[in-house]
């Protein structure tokens, strides 16, 4: 069974740093095309943020580009490094495997206060 478990979701100031992590499990070796991270804020509809593919390739949604870096490592745990964090950086970012018909974690809650 695949399980995917995000940590770090915080309430903090503008202009600060997070570090998201997502734990991995249950996944047949290779079988993870794409790994990335989608938020929600309230009232909106779920969002794309960043991706990294198999073989290392990363894309990011304008919106975070240059202050938000997505990595992995070998042992399957997903990174968002969130640097210069915005008010509309706030909603609930969730872990995802394969894209939105994929594997979802429950998600982790990030505020940020102006």
């Amino acid at each position: 069974q695949v399980q995917l478990v995000e940590s770090g979701g915080d309430l903090v100031q503008a202009g600060g740093s997070l570090k998201l992590s997502c734990a991995v499990s249950g996944l047949i070796r290779g079988a993870a095309i794409s790994m990335g991270w989608y938020r929600q804020a309230p009232g909106k509809e779920r969002e794309w943020v960043a991706s990294i593919r198999r073989g290392g390739t990363t894309d990011y949604a304008d919106s975070v580009k240059g202050r938000f870096t997505i990595s992995n490592n070998t042992k399957n745990t997903l990174i968002l490094q969130m640097d210069s964090l915005k008010s509309e950086d706030t909603g609930v970012y969730y872990c995802n495997v394969n894209g939105r018909r994929g594997y979802w974690g429950p998600g982790t809650q990030v505020t940020v206060s102006s």
